[in-house]
């Protein structure tokens, strides 16, 4: 077994879809021409609602939170708390020397894509909204296909301090966000999850705005001994295979018999599962395989890229310090992947297919943009100009000699 095996898995389907990307250019090219009116067009076709204004009134929020229980209310106070606490922790901050500095400044306007349709998700609301804030940025835009008077994913809004709320979604929501229309304004960044067609749309507006990743179909890699406790592992795949149908779970283990334990719990308990029709179809994308040594599982690990790892091993801490490429890391029987989703800490916006080689989970960082301030004294810029002019030279820029030279005759 070597990571070689797992390379088909991974082909990109973008070459096969062009009937979707053709259609999501030309939702987006409708939306560049007729704005609003493109909005309500897709609104009513995708969403079945007639919407003359698409702004959620800020009462509407506010109404959402109030009338959440106790309990739900205190759980979005807390969770939004660990968010912010952890981005804090882990916030850039300016580098300030004599000569050289490096300076952060937050974004002026981001745009917060929340899927709505068929399930509410207020934990995507904290995850993208509370790095934005904890960043510095003042204008936070959302946009979301959530219709229902009062709902959990407005009361997240509310707590979030997220107050520019549109009730539009799909390509033609991340189109708005990337050009603007009469109601919604033009944002410099989008984030935040969606299906396959917010994916496409943000990955044809890219450019023209920034994005955090074009998200793929969620996944984790579960690594496990028979130490683990196996109605748990259980559990974990099938919280990865509720997501969709298109969910897959990497089972590794060092023997077969680790393996059918687990498949004994994952067969007990299907059945009873409430989203069981989803997490059976999604089971079939599931890849179980004996990885037995060491070096192998770090390659295979690494390989993949999995959004989520979860170690679930006597050498748990060994063997996360070797993986390098992940979008998040979940080490032993108290850190499963659901708390992840929602209470830990770090956000849940991650890396998929893949991507997690070269890109990294959303955060607060996500929000800031950088640069360098050089303040050279003439000391500094006697011992180096020399070598500058070296190489303008040799490049054939006169006019860069030139002025280097200029400053050393004077």
């Amino acid at each position: 077994m070597n990571a070689e095996t797992f390379k088909q898995i991974f082909t990109s389907e973008d070459s096969t879809d062009k009937e979707n990307i053709d259609n999501v250019l030309s939702i987006i090219e409708d939306v560049k021409q007729n704005k609003d009116e493109a909005l309500k067009k897709y609104t009513a076709q995708f969403d079945g609602r007639e919407l003359d204004n698409f702004k959620v009134p800020v009462e509407k929020l506010k109404n959402s939170f109030d009338n959440l229980s106790e309990e739900e209310k205190n759980a979005l106070v807390l969770i939004k708390k660990r968010i912010a606490d952890y981005q804090q922790s882990i916030k850039y901050k300016d580098f300030e020397d004599r000569e050289f500095s490096y300076v952060y400044h937050p974004l002026e306007r981001i745009g917060i894509y929340i899927p709505g349709g068929t399930a509410l998700y207020p934990s995507s609301v904290l995850m993208s909204a509370v790095p934005a804030a904890v960043a510095g940025v003042e204008n936070i835009v959302a946009v979301t296909p959530t219709f229902d008077d009062e709902n959990i994913t407005f009361a997240a809004l509310y707590i979030a301090d997220v107050t520019e709320v549109y009730t539009v979604g799909g390509a033609q929501a991340v189109a708005a966000l990337a050009y603007g229309t009469e109601t919604i304004a033009k944002v410099d960044k989008i984030v935040g999850p969606g299906n396959r067609y917010v994916a496409l749309a943000k990955k044809q507006v890219f450019g023209d705005v920034g994005i955090d990743m074009i998200a793929g179909p969620s996944e984790i890699l579960l690594y496990v001994d028979n130490s683990a406790d196996y109605t748990a592992v259980a559990y974990d795949i099938f919280a990865q295979a509720e997501h969709d149908v298109n969910a897959r779970t990497f089972l590794m283990a060092e023997s077969q018999d680790v393996i059918d334990g687990i498949q004994l719990e994952v067969d007990r308990l299907i059945d009873s599962q409430r989203r069981a029709d989803v997490i059976q179809k999604s089971l079939e994308n599931n890849h179980y395989q004996i990885i037995d040594n060491r070096k192998e599982l770090i390659d295979v690990i690494n390989f993949i890229a999995p959004e989520h790892v979860s170690i679930q091993h006597r050498d748990e801490q060994e063997i996360s310090r070797d993986i390098r490429y992940a979008g998040a890391v979940f080490i032993g029987k108290y850190s499963p992947e659901a708390i992840g989703d929602y209470a830990a800490g770090p956000s849940h916006v991650l890396p998929t297919n893949q991507t997690g080689r070269f890109s990294h989970g959303l955060n607060v960082n996500d929000f800031l943009t950088s640069h360098a301030v050089i303040n050279l004294k003439e000391g500094t810029y006697s011992n180096i100009a020399g070598a500058a002019k070296t190489i303008a030279k040799k490049e054939g820029l006169d006019a860069h000699y030139e002025s280097l030279n200029i400053r050393m005759e004077q």
